[in-house]
């Protein structure tokens, strides 16, 4: 196919760089920054433009990578061509675009992407949906191009693989800076518990998380929690996460 890619961010490079490995033409890439247009579009073979009255409408394809708040205003701009028009957001419903086109549909890669990271496209869930059968079916089968996990999911059920990503996802990672921060503060250093933090995660690949949770929440040890927070006494914010998470995890339901 033809695909033109509308921004020049995370999931834009990766998802212009899979299209291109698959044998797909890359036509343009638009970003509002020429500098960032310009680079992924020499790396995917494409022409780099920085206004959208530069399109070229011989392509078979829009591919809105850009941030939620402005897919509407985007998709508005690119109807008129009655090209086939998709975002990736996974908060966004597909009637973002249906207010301004029927030729239309999602395409949400379920992963967290990071310019300096490769990995393999093959392995990252690609979520579908679209307008109608047709679009939806036409959408699979490019999505089956590039990846090996192709599901059809719609507005509804991606709002909520969206809600649970970050809970997986983001909130995570920001535990590990606070992992980091309390670690440099007391000259430790963070690769110490980087196995940790992989024998999690691998656990969680066999077995459902409830059921290997560990630590002093999970065994009830009040001393050792009570001790926690009294070493973040000079952070009030931290001693509620603490607090919350680990009446969290007492609370948590290990039959599942």
């Amino acid at each position: 196919m033809r695909i033109t890619i509308i921004g020049a961010g995370n999931v834009a490079t990766h998802m212009a760089a899979a299209f291109k490995n698959a044998g797909h033409r890359i036509v343009q890439v638009y970003s509002p920054t020429m500098q960032n247009a310009a680079l992924l579009a020499y790396h995917v073979g494409a022409e780099a433009i920085d206004n959208l009255a530069g399109i070229n409408p011989e392509t078979d394809l829009f591919l809105i990578a850009v941030k939620d708040d402005a897919i509407m205003d985007v998709a508005k701009q690119l109807a008129p061509y009655n090209k086939l028009v998709v975002h990736t957001s996974g908060a966004t419903s597909i009637s973002a675009l249906e207010i301004f086109t029927g030729n239309c549909g999602v395409f949400y890669p379920l992963q967290t992407f990071s310019k300096i990271r490769e990995l393999n496209f093959l392995n990252v869930p690609l979520c579908v949906e679209g307008a109608d059968d047709d679009i939806t079916n036409h959408l699979q089968h490019l999505a089956q191009t590039i990846s090996n996990k192709v599901y059809r999911v719609n507005s509804d059920q991606r709002k909520i693989l969206h809600l649970a990503a970050v809970f997986a996802c983001n909130f995570p990672n920001y535990l590990y800076h606070v992992a980091e921060q309390l670690l440099n503060k007391n000259h430790l250093d963070f690769n110490i518990i980087r196995p940790l933090i992989d024998e999690t995660a691998q656990k969680v690949q066999q077995a459902s998380p409830a059921k290997v949770q560990t630590g002093p929440a999970v065994r009830g040890d009040e001393k050792t929690m009570q001790a926690h927070l009294e070493l973040l006494d000079n952070d009030a914010d931290l001693q509620a996460v603490y607090r919350m998470l680990s009446q969290a995890i007492i609370k948590m339901d290990k039959s599942e």
